[in-house]
């Protein structure tokens, strides 16, 4: 036990906590940042409450209240300001305010200054649990932690780019754009986690053709079967083909789990070769057969949990509002179930592929890892 504290490191803690702190408090003050113009409440007066209740019975509950406080930026910084809202018991749509808490807002300045709630201010909250994760992997993961915040911001940037390539486009190249995106995030990542290593290169190479096989034979299997059962009408708000957009989301999101089993397969047998040179490659290739199916069933319901869960607050208002579960399945889970279905096609076919791969690279009795 006093071995584990004494290798906690403080000096580091308390670092992060001390930066925590000074950015929440830059935070907290952040308002004039802001071009939209911020409420702080200062008075709520609860109104009448109303109880409705649609052809389906369902009831909900919505009560009026009037805000009062003063804007913190812009041009009518200071100015006093009454605002009316309603929010429901839900609050799906809507926001219970309460007396301190801060909200964007229009002022209409020819109504006597009047304003109209537009929605509320949550940065701190989002800043804080980015800090927490943040402060977790460096105290956890030390330069390991360092090297994957830094994977995640490259990531972002590189898909935030990503997304304004496809947007001036029109959409016309997105599944080209995000093949391009899928090898470069690997490419960077793998480097950022492994270095430029043959460790490395099998890994990325059992991770670009698990991933590539998995959506070669969606496509196969598309054409095969015409693409029944393969509602596209669920994606909404789509101004682009819907079917590349699909494939890019799918080989996106399935790229992270190939990933993650690849590496654990080829980290393994790069270290257990090191513990045991005079491995054959038949024995190399066994154990990452079997390291491969230990791993395979959970990683393939994190990708179930994933792309279902994001789907079942639209299915229940689906079921709530008189549709069928067989209506409510295809227009809201459909997708989610072919996606996580391809993605578990990649993560089957890369134990095979990383396992293989690793035995030819290492397989030699009596060759060293470098």
């Amino acid at each position: 036990m006093q071995k584990l504290i004494d290798k906690v490191p403080w000096k580091l803690i308390l670092g992060l906590v001390v930066a925590s702190a000074l950015i929440m408090v830059g935070v907290m003050h952040d308002d004039g940042f802001y071009k939209q113009p911020i409420m702080e409440i200062q008075s709520v007066t609860q109104g009448e409450t109303t109880t409705t209740t649609d052809e389906f019975h369902n009831s909900d509950t919505q009560t009026n209240q009037t805000l009062s406080g003063v804007v913190l930026n812009g041009k009518y910084k200071g100015q006093h300001l009454t605002v009316q809202n309603t929010y429901s018991t839900s609050e799906t749509m809507d926001h219970n305010y309460r007396v301190g808490e801060k909200a964007f807002v229009v002022v209409h300045p020819t109504e006597h200054y009047r304003a109209t709630i537009k929605d509320y201010k949550r940065d701190v909250p989002i800043v804080f649990l980015v800090l927490l994760a943040v402060c977790l992997l460096l105290v956890f993961l030390k330069l390991s932690g360092l090297t994957a915040l830094l994977s995640i911001i490259i990531n972002t940037i590189l898909f935030v780019v990503a997304v304004l390539l496809n947007g001036h486009s029109q959409g016309t190249q997105v599944l080209m754009l995000f093949s391009v995106l899928t090898i470069v995030f690997s490419v960077l990542t793998l480097i950022l986690i492994l270095g430029l290593t043959r460790q490395m290169l099998v890994t990325l190479l059992s991770t670009l053709l698990g991933t590539g096989a998995s959506i070669l034979i969606a496509l196969v299997v598309f054409i095969m079967t015409h693409e029944r059962g393969v509602y596209y009408e669920s994606m909404q708000y789509v101004t682009q083909l819907p079917r590349p957009l699909f494939l890019a989301e799918t080989m996106i999101g399935s790229l992270g789990a190939v990933m993650d089993e690849s590496t654990d397969i080829v980290s393994s047998l790069f270290a257990l070769k090191t513990e045991r040179p005079n491995l054959s490659r038949r024995q190399i290739f066994r154990s990452g057969q079997q390291i491969g199916r230990s791993i395979m069933g959970p990683l393939i319901n994190v990708l179930f949990f994933i792309f279902i869960g994001e789907t079942i607050p639209m299915a229940l208002l689906f079921l709530k509002n008189g549709n069928s579960w067989g209506y409510s399945f295809s227009m809201n889970m459909s997708l989610g179930v072919v996606q996580s279905l391809i993605s578990a096609i990649g993560i089957v076919l890369v134990i095979p592929l990383a396992s293989g791969l690793a035995s030819i690279t290492i397989g030699k009795r009596g060759a060293k890892v470098k």
